[in-house]
Formats: C-alpha cells, structure tokens, sequence
C-alpha cells in the first residue's frame, strides 16, 4: 500500500509539474513570433519619410557619402532602438518613463507627443505622403481625388486598428514580411544595379559630412515615433501570454535590436541608390525626385506601379500603429472606449490629411522641433537614474531648458524668425537646430554636481 502511494503521489507530483511546464510555455514567444514582432516593430518605424530622407543625403553628399551615412546612422537608428529598451524597462509608455519629472508634467509631455506624433501631424502625412507619391501622378493632385483616397485609407486604417490583439497576426505575420520583401526588392536591386556613379558632393557635405548626416537622422523624427510605438509592441508581447516584466522587457529590447538591424540595412541600401543616381536627377531636392527616376530607369514601366505599392504599404503600417498607440493611451485618461476613439482618430487625420502634404510640413515642423529635444532627454537621462539621489532634480531642470532652447529652435524654423533676437541667432550649432544641445549638457553637469554635493543619501527607488 505505502508502495502504491508513493507512485500516486510520483504521478501527482508529476502531473502538476507538467501543468506548470506548459504555462511556462505559454508565457514565452516562440522564435517565430520573435521573429514577427521585429519585423512589426521595423514596419511601425519605417514611412515614406524615412524611405525619402537616405537617396538625397546620399546624392548630396557625393565621394563623403558613407562618413555622411555613419553620422545618419546614429539618429535615426541608434536613438530610436534606444528608445525602445528605455521604454522596455518601464512597461512600455512615455507616461511611465516620465515619472521623475512628475505626474502632471510627464502627462503633459506624452499627451503633446501622442497628439502630434498621431492624428495632428505625423497619421495624416502617411496618407499624404502616399498619395502624392504613388497615386497623384496618374489621377493629378487635386483636392477630390486625395479625399476620395483618404477615406479608403482611412477606412483599411481603422478596420485593422479596432483588433489591437490582432496586431502580431495582421502586421507582424502579413503586413510586415510584404513591407520587408518589397524594400528588399528595392534594396537588392539598388546595390546590384546601380544607376551610374556618384557626383561631387555639395558644398555642406564637402566640409561637414557626419554632422550633416547626424541633423538629417536626427529630423527623422523617429524617437518620437519610438516613445509611441512602445507601448504597442509591448501590448503585442502581452497578447501572446507573456505577463513577466523581465521577459516583457527581453522580448521589447529583441524587437528593437532587429528592427534596428533592418533599419540599418535599408538605409545603406538607400544611400547606394541615391549616390548611384546622380547622373539621372543630379539637382533633385528631395528622395521622392530620386527613388522615381531611379525605379523607372531600372524597373521600367513597372518601376512607378512597385513604387507606389512599396510606399502604401509603408504608410498604412505606420499609421495603423499610431492609431492603436494613440487609441490605447487616451483610453486611459478619456470616457471614451478604445473602440471610439479608433474611430474618432482614424477620422480626424483624415480631415487633417486633406489639407495636403505642404501644409502639414510647413505646420508640423516647428511642432516637432520643440518637443523633440526634451523627448530625448528624458530617453538618454532614463538610463542614468540610479546615479542620482533626487530623479527629479536631474531630470526636470534639464528638460526645462531642452524645451525652451527647443523652442528658440522651432521659432527659427517658423515664419516668425525675424523676431528672435540678434544674439540668439549666435548660439552654438543654431544653424545645425540643435541650439538646446550645449545648455542642456552644462545644466546637466550643474545638477548633477548639486545632487551629489547635496543629496540624501537614500537613492530614488527605479523598477
């Protein structure tokens, strides 16, 4: 009998054993959806703009193109895969990350990132920027077709956004590998079959070719993109079963590596295929001119059909992602449910989006340059905040400063510079845009030699 008990309770212990087995499985990614949740994250990232940025530089920046290519590099791909780990470590949201400089303020700072990264300006550029690229040449660009183009937009937009828990099936499984295999087309065939050689580089990037790539990078605006998206992969996770913050955490910092790596891969492929096409477009101001003339001149009449198709989907990916980030942030502070306001976003950036793609440029621009600067702060000081006694003597001062010189930045970049003062316009690196960049460091070394001549001695508690 004791013998027969001793097996029942092997086969009990046993069987419990299996049963925690299969849900430690259960909240773990296979490498499959690993895999899937890179390549969303790379197709959240990647828009028109970052597809149109990398041909100019690099037909710009002629015989310095890789020097100039190094100094992109680190904008647009190191600080946003920043971005996502610093994200990760906190579960995921900007509001999170903004703790130390208080609720209110922090509230403050993500609800004008959500706003202006979503439904003001960057949503409804996705389907400007689509339109004018891959439709308004075969229908003109007037304003009955673009309306007509951004209700079916908006409509696929806000179908697929209304399954959040869908997302790693909708983008990560379909949306994305097409959106991978279309710029590995692109990409190939740029490297393999270039147009012709390079021409001389203009006369900025003969004396400043890495600083002038890093400006470029740095005006992709993808850490904004970054701070928005974050919550969305780590909701992508959570809709496989994953609740552990350390695997939420891992998985979030995997995404980011391999979007980070086909970031990487896709600029070069672009830089190539602008510095080859110099002999076709060599006084284009912009990607758009260049990524045409080199498409047709390679692909032939299909070249402008791949083209267009390449940057919907490019588009559509993007904005799906900020409706669902946007959606499930004000979710939170709004009596309204996600489902509403998938709608109600999805329609607002598509009135917005009617009022074409020159004036949100020329309106988003200053926008996007105040609130950058401080946005960038918060990321690079995020990973120092065990240093420090008080987070919130680090944090908030250097931020403050970051805005208000941000500001100054934004105002040269507006119709109203003229009324800046004299003195201002010679600050260090004014012309570069990033005038915030010396005051912030030297207000940072300030507070920080306050904080440890000062502080307490009990350190602020980070998770």
């Amino acid at each position: 009998m004791l013998d027969n008990f001793d097996q029942t309770e092997k086969s009990t212990i046993h069987f419990f054993d299996h049963l925690k087995g299969q849900q430690f499985m259960a909240h773990h990614l296979s490498f499959k959806d690993i895999l899937a949740l890179g390549f969303m994250t790379f197709a959240l990232f990647v828009g028109a703009g970052n597809i149109i940025f990398p041909p100019i530089v690099g037909l710009q920046s002629g015989e310095n193109v890789w020097l100039a290519a190094l100094g992109f590099l680190i904008t647009a791909v190191g600080l946003p895969v920043i971005t996502v780990v610093a994200l990760a470590k906190v579960g995921g949201g900007i509001d999170a990350l903004s703790t130390p400089i208080g609720r209110r303020a922090g509230l403050l700072l993500a609800t004008i990132c959500y706003l202006a990264v979503g439904p003001l300006f960057a949503t409804p550029r996705t389907a400007t920027v689509s339109f004018e690229v891959g439709i308004a040449p075969l229908t003109g660009e007037g304003a009955i077709p673009l309306l007509i183009y951004s209700l079916i937009y908006f409509s696929l937009v806000i179908g697929v956004s209304l399954y959040p828990g869908r997302l790693l099936d909708t983008i990560g499984h379909i949306l994305a590998p097409l959106k991978i295999i279309a710029f590995s087309i692109l990409g190939i065939t740029a490297v393999l079959w270039p147009a012709g050689t390079s021409i001389p580089a203009i006369e900025l990037y003969q004396k400043v070719p890495f600083s002038s790539g890093f400006i470029n990078g740095y005006l992709t605006m993808d850490t904004l993109g970054a701070l928005v998206f974050g919550i969305v992969i780590v909701n992508a996770a959570r809709s496989r079963g994953v609740v552990s913050v350390g695997l939420l955490t891992r998985y979030t910092v995997l995404a980011g590596l391999i979007a980070g790596l086909g970031l990487t891969l896709l600029y070069l492929s672009l830089f190539k295929l602008g510095s080859s096409s110099g002999i076709l477009t060599p006084d284009a101001q912009n990607g758009a001119v260049i990524l045409h003339a080199y498409v047709q001149h390679t692909l032939g009449g299909l070249g402008s059909v791949f083209l267009a198709a390449l940057i919907f989907i490019a588009c559509i990916v993007t904005a799906i992602g900020l409706t669902c980030a946007c959606a499930e942030f004000f979710s939170q502070y709004l009596p309204l449910s996600y489902r509403a306001l998938v709608f109600i976003l999805g329609i607002f950036s598509m009135l917005v989006s009617n009022l074409g793609l020159t004036h949100l440029i020329q309106i988003s621009i200053p926008v996007l340059t105040a609130i950058y600067p401080p946005c960038i702060v918060l990321v690079v000081l995020s990973f120092t905040l065990r240093w420090w006694h008080n987070t919130t003597l680090i944090m908030a001062p250097v931020m403050l400063v970051s805005l208000l010189f941000g500001i100054l930045d934004a105002i040269k970049a507006s119709p109203f510079e003229q009324l800046l003062p004299t003195w201002l316009q010679h600050l260090p690196m004014v012309e570069q845009g990033l005038a915030w960049l010396l005051p912030s460091v030297l207000v940072f070394i300030g507070v920080g030699l306050l904080d440890r001549l000062y502080g307490s001695s009990d350190k602020v508690a980070v998770k």
